[in-house]
């Protein structure tokens, strides 16, 4: 196996189509109720949104496939997001993840983007993993 080393970088589709009934199961699933996520009729006339739209923790979730996918779930010592643009129904989300550094500890800085099927940023990130000769 190769060393994982700065300037490396991993690509993973996240999904395609986003569906309403995976923004509903996951409002489920976190417990987080809130209607702009899960009522269309509250998010547009009420809140003024074009339609309901994704969680960010369910984007953010989502986004950390690229970095377990490459590093092992084993691997992850921190993660964090910020949320740019929100996500509606229909979308497809790409996550592209960079090594930023390596330290002598063995540990990786990494930066992560997402990004819609327009090209709209809708999520930036960083992380820190164990790198290891081991990364997939």
């Amino acid at each position: 196996m190769t060393a994982v080393t700065a300037g490396a970088t991993r690509e993973l589709v996240l999904v395609r189509d986003l569906t309403r009934t995976r923004i509903v199961q996951y409002a489920g699933a976190s417990g987080d109720f809130n209607p702009v996520h899960t009522d269309e009729r509250f998010a547009v006339e009420a809140a003024g949104y074009p339609s309901v739209f994704a969680h960010g923790m369910l984007t953010m979730g989502m986004a950390g496939r690229v970095l377990t996918d490459w590093f092992g779930p084993e691997s992850l010592l921190r993660y964090e997001a910020r949320f740019r643009a929100q996500v509606f129904p229909g979308a497809s989300l790409t996550a592209r993840a960079r090594v930023e550094s390596v330290d002598g500890d063995g540990t990786a800085a990494v930066s992560l983007t997402v990004t819609d099927g327009r090209d709209v940023v809708v999520m930036t990130g960083n992380a820190v993993v164990r790198a290891s000769a081991d990364a997939k």
